[in-house]
């Protein structure tokens, strides 16, 4: 960086108000960037950021007037190490400078910035200073040792002079920095719990109870802290992922409507400090803000309403256990400035940090322990206790154990196991800035997929009853999963094909009239890493549905199908549990505050199979019709002197909610209310009815 000068007019040059910015340009844009890299995240390094970035952008045409001057006039020199040190200088300063501008581009208008440009931009700092400092040192010192042969005092006080007003003019540039702070007002935010917060635990060491989920300073959070999913997918950044998360039971976790009719059921019987129980899970946002209490108007604020488990309050866990009940540990992020503020300025600038500044960021919503299994367990697990029932300890869901005992967990062996993530949270081909995961056993950086923020299940009712975005596809993909249908190449090899739950018909393939019909199905859970069904056993309902037909169409035996009223007929096939209350009344209601233990359950474990055995009478002549499970009219009947065929049909179905409990939730709602029923798999068998040998 030598003068603009002849050497006989140096002098001068050294006090040229060009000089003088683009030194201090340099030197102030080299230091905050080595702040950025170097010093932790704070409100100051954020405005560092932004000032770094606006001086940069405004500073890029004069350095190149003053670059291309200064290298025509000093072209021409013989090459030394001033001159050698000098180039360098300028290659590395415009690679500096070429990186910048994309990587300014890149957190303004795309999802994220590129990790190549990002790096080049970081080596080509330090690369700058270790061409500069030579090459002006080198200079000072050639007019050091120059004094000695010639007066020099005019050029040594030049160039005091420079230092000086380079000094200052990076001064005024910190001082800006320093104005901006001093006149930032960040968002106020309160994490104290309300003054008439009551507290269910005695000790006050639990805050939240009944539920076991608590902040890390066993505070409050201030539901601005945990909201505001929208922002991240209208920020340009996880746009796709947002889109998956919208129509998820993730999202709809405090809005179900079954859900709140539940909460407010149990909060008008054991008052409203009692459905804390059920927000470490299904209501996180309200839970931590303080809703959930003594005279509150509403169990469940609008920020938690609307985002059940929102992004936030997923990411921001930090501890998590596998005793269930949502015995988990969070805390709330540290947000960047301008993130929690109203307007498009606010959000442009707070999305231009993130991009530009993503570190604390990904160290705050990425961490490994989201990747397994147990922290799953802190909500897919669940009991009861006296604290709830006053009664005692009674296991409910528990999808984890079931997992950890199956088929499917081979602990330190990834190869084999197949986890939580990998089923329900799919890869997928991503434009996301998430794509990529190093530390996945199977992944890579590069690999252009992202895990799947849909958490695809089993609710395949509450998305369009909701209306929610996207309700449609995502419903029609549950349905694809229930069923089996969607396949995951990434545990292809460990995973097993066809149906999720396929049946199959056991039946002989011809029959005597006048005989019975001994047939049985077998159910199979194949893919499921955990029981089938699974869930709330007492609301959720999965039966077979059988139908044997004549070969003229009309029906000798149902089981398994509706009554006019949406109530499975009695007798059927059914996987469901009937818990009861500490009187033996079964819990109907999803009532589970009141239950002590369980009468009855049926569920399949995963890899293990269950049979349902009919027998069915086949009359000597179709025309018996006392032996008929229907009626059918005489003129449709036929008589077995000559063979005929039967036709089974066998369904496996499933829906969400059962009919009493529709009934008792949306029977003041809508008009004859029922939910969606999926057939999960189906089998179909044909026997030939011979006559009997006696009337041959």
């Amino acid at each position: 960086m030598e003068p603009l000068a002849s050497e006989s007019s140096g002098d001068q040059h050294w006090t040229k108000m060009l000089l003088i910015l683009v030194s201090g340009f340099l030197i102030f844009e080299t230091l905050t960037g080595l702040s950025i890299y170097l010093l932790p995240f704070s409100i100051g390094n954020q405005f560092i950021v932004l000032i770094h970035t606006l001086i940069g952008v405004i500073f890029c045409i004069p350095y190149i007037y003053y670059q291309v001057e200064h290298w025509l006039r000093y072209r021409s020199r013989p090459l030394n190490d001033i001159k050698l040190t000098g180039y360098v200088s300028m290659i590395v300063a415009v690679s500096a400078m070429v990186s910048g501008i994309i990587l300014t581009w890149q957190a303004l208008f795309a999802p994220g910035i590129s990790y190549f440009w990002n790096k080049i931009h970081i080596l080509s700092t330090f690369a700058l200073l270790a061409s500069l400092i030579p090459h002006i040192s080198l200079i000072l010192w050639r007019d050091y040792r120059a004094r000695k042969k010639e007066p020099m005092e005019d050029r040594i006080a030049a160039e005091k002079k420079y230092g000086v007003n380079t000094l200052m003019a990076v001064l005024v540039q910190f001082a800006l920095v320093l104005l901006f702070i001093y006149a930032f007002e960040p968002t106020p935010v309160n994490n104290q719990l309300p003054a008439d917060y009551h507290h269910l635990d005695e000790n006050g060491d639990r805050p939240f109870a009944p539920s076991l989920a608590t902040t890390a300073d066993g505070q409050g959070i201030d539901d601005i802290l945990l909201g505001g999913s929208e922002s991240c997918s209208s920020s340009g950044c996880h746009e796709q992922i947002g889109k998956e998360w919208e129509a998820s039971a993730h999202r709809y976790s405090a809005m179900d409507p079954a859900f709140r009719a539940v909460q407010n059921a149990m909060g008008n019987q054991k008052g409203p400090m009692s459905t804390r129980y059920c927000g470490g899970c299904h209501d996180p946002i309200s839970l931590f803000s303080g809703t959930k209490n003594m005279f509150s108007d509403s169990l469940t604020n609008k920020t938690g309403l609307e985002e059940g488990v929102s992004c936030v309050s997923c990411h921001a866990i930090q501890q998590a256990d596998v005793s269930g009940n949502a015995e988990y540990v969070i805390a709330p992020p540290e947000r960047y400035i301008f993130e929690l503020k109203d307007g498009k300025a606010a959000k442009l600038i707070s999305d231009f940090l993130i991009r530009a500044y993503p570190k604390k960021h990904i160290e705050t919503f990425q961490r490994p322990l989201f990747k397994t299994p147990e922290f799953c367990a802190t909500c897919h697990k669940q009991f009861i206790d006296e604290e709830v029932n006053n009664v005692g300890w009674v296991q409910l869901q528990n999808q984890f154990d079931n997992w950890r005992k199956s088929r499917w967990n081979h602990p330190k062996e990834p190869m084999k196991t197949v986890e939580c993530r990998e089923c329900h949270m799919p890869l997928v081909d991503s434009f996301d800035p998430a794509k990529g995961d190093p530390l996945d056993y199977n992944r890579s950086k590069e690999d252009g997929k992202h895990r799947s923020h849909r958490f695809l299940g089993a609710n395949q009712m509450v998305p369009t009853l909701l209306d929610l975005p996207g309700a449609e596809d995502h419903v029609k993909l549950v349905e694809e999963w229930l069923r089996g249908e969607i396949e995951i190449p990434e545990i292809a090899d460990k995973w097993e094909s066809g149906p999720a739950i396929p049946i199959k018909l056991v039946a002989p393939g011809e029959i005597e009239s006048g005989s019975d019909l001994n047939m049985s199905v077998v159910i199979t859970n194949n893919k499921t890493g955990h029981n089938f069904p699974t869930g709330p056993l007492d609301v959720i309902q999965a039966w077979l549905e059988i139908v044997v037909t004549d070969q003229d169409g009309n029906t000798i035996y149902a089981s398994g199908t509706l009554d006019e009223k949406h109530f499975i007929k009695p007798g059927a096939f059914i996987f469901k549990a009937e818990p009861v209350d500490e009187y033996n009344n079964i819990i109907d209601r999803h009532n589970l505050w009141e239950m002590v233990g369980v009468r009855y359950s049926r569920a399949l474990f995963p890899g293990h199979s269950d049979n349902a055995n009919f027998e069915i009478p086949v009359p000597d002549s179709l025309s018996a019709k006392e032996n008929l499970a229907i009626h059918i009219p005489s003129n449709k009947l036929r008589n077995c002197e000559s063979s005929t065929t039967l036709t089974i049909s066998a369904k496996l179905q499933y829906r969400k909610i059962n009919q009493y409990l529709m009934n008792a939730v949306f029977g003041n709602v809508y008009d004859d209310p029922t939910a969606h029923i999926t057939t999960l798999s189906s089998d179909r068998k044909e026997i030939k009815v011979i006559p009997k040998l006696s009337s041959r």
